[in-house]
């Protein structure tokens, strides 16, 4: 079931979007060669309880932390260690989910670490770009299914192919709610948008193949292929005529 937001629960998910906005201005500004994802996630926590709010993912059908860190061939979900040290080359995905007034706030980005690959930097520009040119579909009457066909379109342009087995979703008083929005063209989802609608949009692109397997974590998703992969994610609000992203 598809949970229509009142105005009232649409304010509340954009105070929990603009925290959500500087707690992640901090941890891009802080990903740097050199410090570990621990110490990230430790940003993130202290950043989110100064501002009143909680960590979404924290405790999260067990997850044990409060920020996701990706790296390289890792898709999403990877754990947070002191252990794992940020080098330059590296290709790291930031997923932060923002719980305040009782509305969730889910975001991410792709962060280059230093110098990367040609390649990398291509991979990263592509999926934020599919991102952009897919919300120019978001409006009330339209098929959600546009989202994922205009993703797919651009991430096959350049060679790319996207993750088939996770998806974006539905988002504010539960992290996860409906509709589901895969990132490719489903023909036979035909829901249509509508006003007060919260969608958290999410491309995930690989370099290879689109497959994607989980590690004896429970958690980290990574490419079958060890290819590496970005990601971009925003959460939107259907308005009136059109969209508003809140984080």
């Amino acid at each position: 079931m598809i949970n229509i937001k009142s105005p009232s629960e649409l304010e509340a998910l954009r105070e929990a979007g603009q925290i959500h906005q500087e707690v992640m201005h901090q941890l891009i500004f802080s990903a740097k060669a050199g410090i570990s994802t621990g110490e990230l996630d430790h940003i993130a926590e202290t950043s989110i309880r100064a501002f009143g709010a909680k960590a979404s993912f924290k405790g999260y059908n067990g997850f044990p932390a409060s920020i996701c860190t990706s790296l390289n061939s890792e898709v999403v979900h990877g754990i947070p260690s002191p252990k794992r040290i940020l080098h330059s080359g590296d290709l790291l995905k930031l997923d932060l989910g923002v719980f305040y007034r009782d509305m969730h706030a889910d975001a991410g980005r792709t962060v280059g670490i230093g110098e990367i690959a040609p390649n990398l930097v291509k991979l990263a520009k592509v999926t934020e770009e599919a991102f952009w040119v897919a919300i120019k579909n978001i409006k009330p009457g339209n098929q959600l299914n546009l989202i994922g066909k205009a993703i797919e379109s651009i991430v096959k342009q350049h060679g790319f192919s996207v993750v088939r087995d996770l998806i974006g979703h539905g988002v504010g008083h539960d992290l996860h709610e409906d509709p589901e929005i895969p990132n490719f063209f489903r023909p036979d989802q035909k829901v249509k948008l509508e006003q007060g609608m919260t969608l958290a949009i999410e491309p995930m692109v690989n370099l290879g193949s689109w497959k994607v397997k989980q590690l004896k974590d429970g958690w980290t998703i990574v490419s079958v292929d060890g290819s590496a992969s970005a990601y971009y994610e925003n959460t939107v609000i259907v308005t009136e005529n059109g969209y508003e992203i809140v984080t």
